[in-house]
């Protein structure tokens, strides 16, 4: 079987939703896919993209902070949240990323060598139009035979720890980061280098 990776651009090129987006000067998404270190690196390299912030989607604000969700009792899954220029990127271009370079949709649960369901592959839309779009997505990369386990969920997003924020870029030579992060920068710079900012 194809890996997903290969499947993205049909499925988007596809999607009827995938309309201009407003013309608003800053949206936000909110996208769960493992540890939030490289979710948060791949994303500070997009154009379009201002902001990236690590943090708890899912659960309550009271357990939402690291030794809680660590332990797998709060619900919550590490995110990031991205601010960005729907005039420049729009929410399915970073949906193609999220899902072909950003993590594996495939696994449940997990993330390279993290587990547990604070590591899981979802989304939480910001309005209907997001939810409408990767509901979308979703649907054709399952008709193309893909197993997806990401799912569509509300939630608040709650800013992580300050210790958490551009961990991968200050720590450039910690092991995690350069045996899981780093290498999927490099993948974005190399599958989509028209979007890829140093």
């Amino acid at each position: 079987m194809m890996r997903p990776k290969y499947l993205f651009a049909a499925a988007l090129a596809a999607t009827a939703l995938a309309s201009p987006a407003p013309a608003a000067r800053s949206e936000t998404a909110v996208l769960a896919g493992g540890c939030f270190w490289g979710m948060e690196a791949v994303f500070e390299h997009v154009q379009g993209v201002s902001n990236v912030v690590s943090g708890y989607a899912g659960g309550d604000a009271k357990s939402a902070n690291y030794r809680d969700v660590s332990a797998e009792r709060t619900g919550h899954a590490e995110a990031v949240r991205i601010t960005y220029d729907p005039s420049r990127i729009g929410y399915n271009d970073l949906l193609a990323i999220y899902f072909s370079v950003a993590h594996d949709p495939t696994q449940v649960n997990r993330q390279g060598p993290d587990t547990g369901p604070s590591y899981r592959s979802a989304i939480f839309p910001q309005d209907a139009r997001q939810k409408a779009i990767a509901a979308e997505v979703i649907a054709r990369l399952k008709k193309q035979g893909v197993k997806v386990a990401t799912k569509i969920e509300s939630g608040t997003f709650y800013p992580a720890e300050a210790y958490h924020q551009d961990y991968a870029r200050k720590n450039p030579n910690d092991r995690y980061i350069v045996i899981n992060d780093a290498p999927k920068v490099k993948q974005l710079k190399a599958k989509y280098p028209a979007r890829f900012k140093g």
